[in-house]
C-alpha cells in the first residue's frame, strides 16, 4: 500500500496539474501548478561535500544501495577544475552510513588506478542472488569513446578492485558509411526487477544526450531493449536540448521514472540540468508527467539550477532521495531530500 500511494502522491497529480505552464523559457522554472510538489524538495541535508568548496569542485552522481542489515552504501563520482571539462571525475567514493544520513568514506577507486582518463557516474547495487555488490561506472574506455563498465563483483563495497574494471556496454559498430548510430554511452542507472536487470544510459547521437534502455540475465552481458538507436523518450518541450535517466522507483503497480533534461533557451544547458517525471508499466514506454516544466531544481542557483543524477529510495514512510545540487559559488554537493509519504 505504501509504494500505490506514491502513485496517488506524486504522479497522478501531476498528469491531472502539468497541461499548462507557465515556464518563461529563460531559465529552468517550475510550473505553477507544479509547484505544491516541488515545495517537498526545499528542505534538504548536506551529505557529501565537494573536496573544496570553490567554483567547479562538485560531488555528485549518488549511487545509493541499502542492504539486508539496513546498512546504506553509496558510490559518487568526485569531480575537479583541474583537468579538462569532460575528464574531470577523478575519482569514485564509496560511503557508509548507518542511517542514510551521516556518511563516511570507507574506499575510493581513482582513475588513475584503472587506469581511465575521467569518471562520471556510478551505478551500485546487490545482486539478489548472490547477495554480492556489483558496482559500474563510465568513461573513455582505452582511449576510445565514452562506455560502460563494471568491476568484479564483492561481497563488501570496501572490496572493490580498480584493476577488474571491464567494458560491458559499448558503442554499436557502424553498419554502413554514413552510418549515425550512437557514437558512445554514459551515466548508467541500473536496477533489478521482474527477473532481469535493466540498465537506463546517456546515449550520444547525432551529437545529443538522449536516453537508451539496455536489458541483462546477469548483469554482466547487455542486449538493447528495441532498436539500438531508438531513445525512449523524446526532446520536446522543456527538454529539448537533453534528455538523460536519472532513476527507477518500483511502486508496485507500474514504476516512477525519474528523468532529466535541459532546454535550448537555458544558460549553458550542457551542465544547466533539472529533473522531471515520468511513469512506466513495463520499463520501456514512459509516460511523461511533467512534459511542461521541470519537477525539481536548486533552490539555491548561481548561474546554475542544476538538480541531477537524483535516486530515490523507500525508506520506511519516507521517499529518500539523493541528488547533486548547484550551490550559488558554481559546486555542487550531494543533498538529501526526505519525502513523507502520508
Amino acid at each position: 500500500m505504501k509504494k500505490f500511494s506514491i502513485i496517488f502522491f506524486l504522479a497522478f497529480p501531476i498528469i491531472l496539474m502539468a497541461q499548462q505552464s507557465d515556464w518563461n523559457g529563460s531559465q529552468p522554472s517550475v510550473a505553477h501548478e507544479l509547484q505544491g510538489i516541488s515545495m517537498k524538495f526545499d528542505e534538504y541535508t548536506v551529505v557529501l561535500n565537494p573536496d573544496k568548496n570553490a567554483p567547479e569542485y562538485w560531488a555528485g552522481a549518488p549511487s545509493v544501495v541499502r542492504d539486508e542489515n539496513g546498512t546504506f552504501w553509496m558510490a559518487a563520482r568526485m569531480r575537479s577544475p583541474e583537468y579538462p571539462r569532460g575528464l574531470r571525475g577523478y575519482e569514485i567514493r564509496i560511503l557508509k552510513s548507518n542511517d542514510g544520513v551521516h556518511f563516511e568514506k570507507v574506499h575510493a577507486i581513482r582513475r588513475e588506478d584503472v587506469p581511465i582518463p575521467g569518471f562520471e557516474r556510478p551505478a551500485l547495487l546487490i545482486d539478489p542472488v548472490t547477495k554480492k555488490f556489483k558496482l559500474y561506472a563510465c568513461g573513455p574506455w582505452q582511449k576510445g569513446p565514452w562506455s560502460i563498465i563494471k568491476f568484479d563483483d564483492a561481497d563488501d563495497p570496501t572490496q572493490f578492485e580498480a584493476g577488474t574494471a571491464r567494458p560491458v556496454i559499448q558503442a554499436p559498430a557502424r553498419q554502413y558509411d554514413r552510418d549515425v548510430s550512437v557514437k558512445e554511452y554514459k551515466d548508467p542507472f541500473i536496477i533489478f526487477t521482474d527477473g532481469k536487470y535493466h540498465c537506463y544510459v546517456i546515449g550520444y547521437i547525432r551529437r545529443n544526450e538522449r536516453l537508451f534502455h539496455f536489458i541483462s540475465n546477469d548483469g554482466e552481458h547487455w542486449q538493447p531493449a528495441g532498436d539500438v538507436n531508438q531513445p525512449i523518450m523524446d526532446l520536446s518541450g522543456w527538454h529539448n536540448f537533453f534528455i538523460r535517466p536519472s532513476c527507477v522507483l518500483p511502486l508496485g503497480v507500474g514504476y516512477l521514472f525519474i528523468y532529466e533534461g535541459s532546454s535550448t533557451t537555458w544558460y549553458d544547458p550542457v551542465y544547466n540540468v533539472v529533473t522531471g517525471l515520468g511513469y512506466t508499466f513495463d520499463l520501456h514506454h514512459i509516460t511523461d508527467l511533467t512534459p511542461d516544466s521541470p519537477i525539481a531544481m536548486s533552490t539555491t542557483p548561481g548561474k546554475f539550477y542544476t538538480f541531477r543524477y537524483s535516486h530515490w529510495l523507500i525508506v520506511g514512510d519516507e521517499i529518500f532521495v539523493y541528488a547533486e545540487v548547484a550551490n550559488p559559488n558554481m559546486s555542487h554537493e550531494v543533498r538529501l531530500f526526505r519525502i513523507p509519504m502520508k
